[in-house]
């Protein structure tokens, strides 16, 4: 006799699959003890030397351009720290079914468009 449970989410929270182990890792914020497929995965690349002191470290430097090196992180939460921090969000049963990735920011460059009109007016 089979009961039918119901069931939150289609992977159970998991990315795991077919494997019947993984490892545990330790959340970076609070080191609780998570499953490596359930933890919030996040890649972080920043500036070694925040914006204020970029233009401090280019003035003093003898070298006319130089690039600042940059710190690769990878961040590793458990879901209530992520949650937490706002790194992901509580979703409701409906948009809980939605699996695309959330759209990426890019800022959008304007073009100058008044100029190049005004010009060819002017020369007619």
């Amino acid at each position: 006799m089979s009961k039918c449970r119901t069931v939150k989410r289609r992977n159970h929270g998991r990315s795991k699959k077919g494997r019947g182990h993984v490892k545990f890792i330790r959340c970076d914020n609070c080191f609780r003890s998570c499953p490596k497929d359930k933890a919030i995965k996040r890649f972080n690349v920043r500036n070694m030397i925040e914006a204020a002191a970029k233009r401090d470290m280019a003035e003093a430097s003898v070298y006319e351009s130089y690039d600042v090196p940059k710190v690769y992180y990878k961040q590793q939460h458990c879901i209530a720290c992520a949650i937490h921090n706002r790194i992901v969000r509580v979703r409701s049963r409906v948009n809980r079914r939605n699996r695309a990735p959330p759209s990426r920011f890019r800022k959008e460059f304007k073009k100058p468009t008044g100029a190049p009109t005004a010009a060819v007016k002017a020369s007619a």
